[in-house]
């Protein structure tokens, strides 16, 4: 949650930046955010799979399912929201062979704005993406201390 939650909380700050500037503020997420952000959403993924699994209780069970399933929708915000928007704005920027790889894959490559809206429109997706993802991390959290809260009640 803290990566999507650090992304969201930005956002009031970043949308007063110009072109430039956001680009120059953008690039530095890109090695930090995509190795903690892909090892701790993948582990949260693991962690909440085995925990439905071991779950005790009917009630515990689909309170953890439900967290799951945020998790799992987030990836899916990231790939066809976030990702396509990644690889367009990466396609100058040298890259290290991992990150070229990572960047490689997802969503399809569109952009069918003109170059002066282009990067507004992409940066409000990128940025809307970011909040959305944020949100369904705080629901997924507010669902497993639910869940946790059951068990030890």
């Amino acid at each position: 949650m803290a990566m999507a939650l650090a992304h969201a909380l930005e956002l009031p700050g970043k949308l007063r930046l110009g072109r430039q500037e956001y680009f120059v503020i953008q690039r530095i997420y890109y090695p930090g955010f995509t190795i903690g952000g892909g090892l701790a959403e993948v582990g949260g993924i693991v962690a909440a799979f085995a925990l439905m699994l071991t779950s005790s209780g009917i009630v515990r069970f689909w309170l953890i399912a439900g967290a799951l399933v945020a998790l799992l929708i987030m990836q899916l915000v990231f790939w066809f929201m976030t990702q396509p928007i990644n690889k367009h704005w990466l396609q100058e920027v040298e890259l290290t062979s991992p990150a070229k790889r990572f960047f490689a894959t997802g969503g399809k490559d569109e952009t069918p704005l003109s170059p002066t809206q282009e990067w507004t429109a992409l940066r409000n997706r990128w940025e809307l993406s970011h909040v959305v993802r944020a949100g369904l991390a705080m629901l997924s959290l507010i669902l497993l201390t639910t869940a946790i809260a059951i068990q030890s009640a």
